[in-house]
């Protein structure tokens, strides 16, 4: 045995585990619904083999050799930090009976078009048993992982290292102080102009703006494509095959430009990948059994959100891109300036969607979906309560009446595949979104790329700074290379406080 046999074990689990993403992939784009039934088993025989590989005496005898043959080693060559990050992941995942974690893979395509059905019907009712086996089975999996304080922190944990249900509580506290003024001091500006948001745009068109736009920031077409869904994704299957997918609607213009915008920086980071990762270690989360090249979901969430919020929605993005948007739609917006159009799709308007929130009203969304899987996790609500409770959290944050369950508990798809947990790293991405934005712009090239419209310079020093590392750089230890310090919330409200001052400002 030896290292090379080690790096091919992983390289077996990772070739399964892309593709079972390849057949969630499908599941969500183009399969006929009554495939539900046999995908689901499909996905749970493949789970299964990938955990029991990980889990095995084979893998265990790889490790082993590969310990032998790096003894003397030095401490810098990256194969010990593989081994370790291996057995540690591995060592979470045995704890997870064999049997739930082949329950939780077959419920989740079910569950899926569960929820699919569910949101277009109004239904939660119908939905809600599928929805209480997956909570039980998440209950279940965090005690069998086991926690100090909470069993959300045992979830938490695979989404976001080290991160707890304590230091998510003091994080939310520093920026619900900052938001909350801020939400009022911009909500009483006056209004800017949204009306031509809702004019109808054919959706080539919003699609076409969309990619041009994506493929200007970096995401290469060559190895991905875009594609329509309810809840708008990105999957990989190694950096050579990134895809991703978003919502278009004839009536309302930025939402789909926005998500496609937010998934390819999600498909950024996984095409930048260094090539040498490709069915490593560093491109396998044997915690969650997924195939991904991404350090943590909060760090995936700052590429994403960095894309999305701190370029798409600048103002210098819409000076210098408006006249592009403008030639595919020249009827709907030929009344319509770039100012006028900039300050539009950065209007701070509580809603009810989270995917097509503000800046300002984001992470109060994602406070309220924190608070009710702690709630879950506790055994402190049930499953039955949520609409109840969505309502009355809605009316807390953000003054709205919820008028039915699609607009209330049903809204997100996160909670019928298991990704109880996952929630918070949206706010950990937008916080450290700020901090990587912040570090990129002390370059010159970049500082100057991003007034003229050349994202090639931001896009090279994320790519080298964050995305080629793969998951061989753990959030805290990137954090620290690239700004120079750890998680620090400044940087963001400093970013918010900045926005708002320009959009009232400019009222």
């Amino acid at each position: 045995m030896s290292y090379s046999a080690f790096q091919a074990a992983i390289a077996q689990v990772n070739d399964i585990l892309c593709t079972v993403n390849l057949l969630a992939w499908d599941s969500r784009t183009v399969m006929p619904p009554g495939g539900v039934e046999t995908r689901g088993a499909q996905v749970s025989t493949l789970t299964s083999l990938a955990r029991e590989l990980a889990t095995g005496d084979a893998m265990t005898r790889a490790l082993d050799g590969a310990r032998a043959e790096l003894t003397n080693a030095p401490a810098s060559d990256i194969r010990h930090r593989a081994v370790a990050q291996a057995t540690k992941e591995i060592g979470i995942l045995s704890r997870v009976p064999a049997a739930l974690i082949s329950e939780a893979a077959a419920l989740k395509t079910r569950a899926n078009m569960a929820w699919i059905e569910a949101r277009a019907a109004n239904d939660f009712a119908g939905y809600a048993p599928v929805l209480e086996r997956m909570i039980a089975i998440q209950r279940e999996t965090a005690q069998a992982i086991g926690f100090a304080t909470h069993p959300y922190d045992a979830l938490l944990n695979g989404y976001e290292p080290d991160m707890t249900l304590a230091q998510l509580q003091t994080i939310y506290g520093s920026l619900k102080a900052a938001l909350v003024p801020l939400i009022e001091k911009a909500t009483a500006a006056p209004s800017p102009r949204t009306d031509f948001l809702r004019r109808s745009y054919p959706i080539e068109g919003q699609k076409a703006f969309g990619l041009a736009m994506a493929e200007r920031m970096g995401y290469d077409l060559n190895r991905g494509r875009l594609d329509d869904t309810v809840h708008p994704f990105e999957i990989s299957f190694t950096r050579h095959d990134v895809r991703i997918t978003s919502r278009f609607r004839e009536s309302w213009l930025p939402g789909g430009f926005f998500a496609l915008w937010h998934e390819a920086g999600h498909g950024m980071y996984e095409q930048g990948v260094a090539p040498e990762y490709t069915r490593s270690i560093f491109a396998t989360d044997l915690i969650n059994l997924y195939a991904v090249g991404g350090a943590s979901f909060g760090m995936h969430e700052s590429q994403s959100r960095l894309w999305e919020n701190r370029v798409g929605r600048s103002r210098p993005f819409w000076e210098l891109h408006f006249g592009e948007l403008q030639a595919h739609f020249p009827e709907q917006l030929s009344d319509v300036t770039a100012h006028e159009f900039w300050r539009s799709v950065n209007q701070v308007r509580p809603d009810f969607i989270r995917v097509e929130a503000d800046e300002l009203t984001y992470d109060l969304h994602i406070i309220l979906r924190s608070e009710i899987e702690a709630a879950l996790m506790a055994g402190e609500i049930k499953v039955a309560d949520l609409p109840g409770i969505w309502a009355e959290k809605m009316k807390t944050y953000f003054g709205l009446t919820v008028p039915n369950d699609t607009l209330g508990v049903l809204q997100d798809v996160h909670w019928s595949h298991g990704y109880v947990g996952s929630f918070p790293t949206y706010t950990l991405g937008n916080i450290m979104s700020s901090q990587f934005f912040a570090a990129a712009r002390q370059t010159p090239e970049i500082a100057a790329g991003l007034d003229s419209g050349d994202y090639a310079p931001l896009k090279t020093f994320l790519t080298d700074n964050i995305y080629s590392h793969g998951r061989s750089s753990s959030p805290a230890e990137t954090l620290q290379r690239v700004t120079g310090r750890g998680l620090d919330t400044g940087p963001y409200i400093a970013d918010l406080t900045e926005k708002v001052a320009a959009l009232t400002a400019a009222s």
